[in-house]
C-alpha cells in the first residue's frame, strides 16, 4: 500500500541536492516508535535512531503534544529576548549536572564550536594569550564546522579546506602517557568523548578519564567532555561522565536532547562563565521556544529510573542475541559499547562488505549504521520495545546470511 503519491523519488536527489550525502534507496514518510515506513508502506525497524537522535522513538505522543501546544503560543524571539521554555530547560540541566550555566544552540557542532571558542577565550583572559593549545584524540569527531572538524581527529573530514586553526594536537585515545607527553602550560583544554561514536564505538577506560581530570587540574586546563552522542541516557546514565566519578569544566549535548527536534547545549562551570562578556558569542535560533519545549519533555521522560535502568536491560538483550550470532558465524572480533550505543567490530576479512551489509539490512527491513571503517553501530531509541529488538535481530541475521553466504 502506497503511503504517498510518490511525486518525489530517490533518483531526484542528485538533481536537487548538493551531494554531501549518499542516502538510502528508500524515502521514509512515516514513523511510530521504533518503526519507519517508506512511500510504499514497507516497514523498517530503526536501530539507527537517526544517528542516536530519536531517543524516544518517532512521534512520541508526549513530544507531539508538547510541540502542538508550544506552536500555538510562541515560535521564535531570537536572543533579543529570553523565553520561559529555555529558562525551564536550563534550570533542569543545571540541577541534574554540575555547577554551571547553559548556552543553547541548534546542533552538536554548534555546541562544540562554542565550547572550543570559550575554552580559548577563558584561558586567554585568565592566564595569557599563549595558552591556546587544544589536545584532542585520534579518530574523535566533534562536528562539521571548520573549528570542530579540525579539533576532531579524522583528517578525511578536515583536509582540503585550506589552513586549519593552529595549536590543535591529536594523540591516541585511551593513552594517558601520550597526553602527558604533550600537555604543558600552554594547554587550554583537553577535549574528549567518553565513547568515540564516529571513531568506532571506543569506550574510554576509567583510569584514562581520571587521568585527564588530574592533568587538567595540574596544568590549569579545561576538561571539555563532548556528550553529543553519549548524553541524555544513551549509556544508562543521564550523562556518561557519571560512570567515571568526575565532572567536566565544559559539557556539550545535542542529538538525544531534542528527541529529533534540533537543539544543542553547552554547559560551562561558573569559573569559566565569570570571564565571559556580552557579545562574544551567540546564536539566532539557539534556545528557540519550540526546541526547548520539546527538550524539556524529553528530559522529563528520560531522567527516570524506568528509562535509565531499561537502557541497561535492553543492552543485555542485544549483547546476548549478538553473542549467539557471533558464536555461530564468527563474524565480529568485538561486541563493544555501553548502553544503547553498541558497536560490532567486523573481522578484517569482512570489513570490505560493511556498506553492502548496511544496504542489504535495509532491504530486509532494518536500519543500521557504520562507525569508522570496520564497525557496525546500533543506536536505537532508548525505549525500543523488546519485541522490536528481537524482530530487528532476526532481520539483521537474514542480512548477514545474504551478504556472507552463511
Amino acid at each position: 500500500m502506497k503511503l504517498t503519491e510518490n511525486k518525489f523519488n530517490r533518483n531526484m536527489f542528485s538533481s536537487f541536492m548538493i551531494p554531501f550525502y549518499s542516502p538510502t534507496h528508500f524515502i521514509p514518510v512515516l514513523g511510530k516508535g521504533s518503526l519507519i515506513f517508506d512511500q510504499f508502506g514497507k516497514e523498517y525497524i530503526d536501530f539507527s535512531g537517526g544517528i542516536a537522535v530519536t531517543s524516544l522513538g518517532h512521534c512520541h505522543s508526549k513530544l507531539v503534544k508538547t510541540l502542538k501546544q508550544q506552536s500555538s503560543k510562541l515560535w521564535h524571539v531570537s536572543n533579543l529576548c529570553i523565553n520561559e521554555p529555555a529558562l525551564q530547560l536550563a534550570k533542569k540541566l543545571i540541577d541534574i549536572s554540575f555547577k554551571s550555566k547553559v548556552f543553547f544552540s541548534n546542533s552538536g557542532a554548534e555546541a562544540n564550536e562554542a565550547a572550543f571558542k570559550i575554552a580559548r577565550y577563558y584561558s586567554n583572559k585568565k592566564y595569557n594569550t599563549y595558552k591556546n593549545k587544544i589536545i584532542s584524540f585520534v579518530n574523535s569527531f566533534h562536528g562539521r564546522t571548520f573549528f570542530t572538524v579540525s579539533v576532531g581527529g579524522q583528517f578525511k573530514y578536515s583536509d582540503g579546506f585550506g589552513p586549519k586553526p593552529p595549536d590543535i594536537i591529536h594523540v591516541p585515545f585511551n593513552n594517558l602517557k601520550a597526553v602527558e607527553s604533550v600537555i604543558d602550560d600552554h594547554t587550554c583544554a583537553i577535549v574528549v568523548e567518553p565513547i568515540q561514536g564516529e571513531g568506532g564505538i571506543e569506550v574510554a577506560n576509567t583510569d584514562f578519564m581520571l587521568g585527564l581530570r588530574y592533568l587538567c587540574d595540574k596544568y590549569q586546563a579545561l576538561l571539555v567532555i563532548d556528550e553529543v552522542q553519549t548524553g541524555m541516557g544513551r549509556t544508562g546514565k543521564l550523562f556518561a561522565y557519571e560512570h567515571y566519578g568526575i565532572k567536566p569544566d565544559i559539557l556539550t549535548l545535542a542529538k538525544s536532547l531534542g528527541g529529533g527536534f534540533p537543539i544543542g547545549a553547552m554547559l560551562a562551570s561558573h569559573t569559566v562563565v565569570d570571564t565571559i562578556e556580552v557579545g562574544i558569542h551567540g546564536s539566532t535560533y539557539g534556545g528557540n521556544p519550540l526546541a526547548c519545549s520539546v527538550a524539556n519533555t524529553v528530559l522529563d521522560i528520560i531522567n527516570t529510573p524506568k528509562v535509565l535502568l531499561g537502557v541497561e536491560r535492553k543492552f543485555k538483550i542485544f549483547q546476548k542475541e549478538l553473542t549467539i550470532i557471533n558464536n555461530k558465524f564468527n563474524l565480529f572480533s568485538k561486541i563493544k559499547g555501553k548502553g544503547l550505543l553498541i558497536g560490532l567490530e567486523m573481522k578484517s576479512d569482512y570489513v570490505p562488505y560493511i556498506n553492502r551489509l548496511i544496504q542489504v539490512s535495509a532491504e530486509e527491513g532494518i536500519i543500521i549504521l557504520k562507525a569508522g571503517e570496520n564497525v557496525i553501530r546500533f543506536a536505537p531509541s532508548l525505549i525500543i520495545k523488546n519485541i522490536d529488538i528481537y524482530r530487528g535481530i532476526i532481520r539483521f541475521k537474514k542480512a548477514l546470511k545474504r551478504v556472507f553466504c552463511i
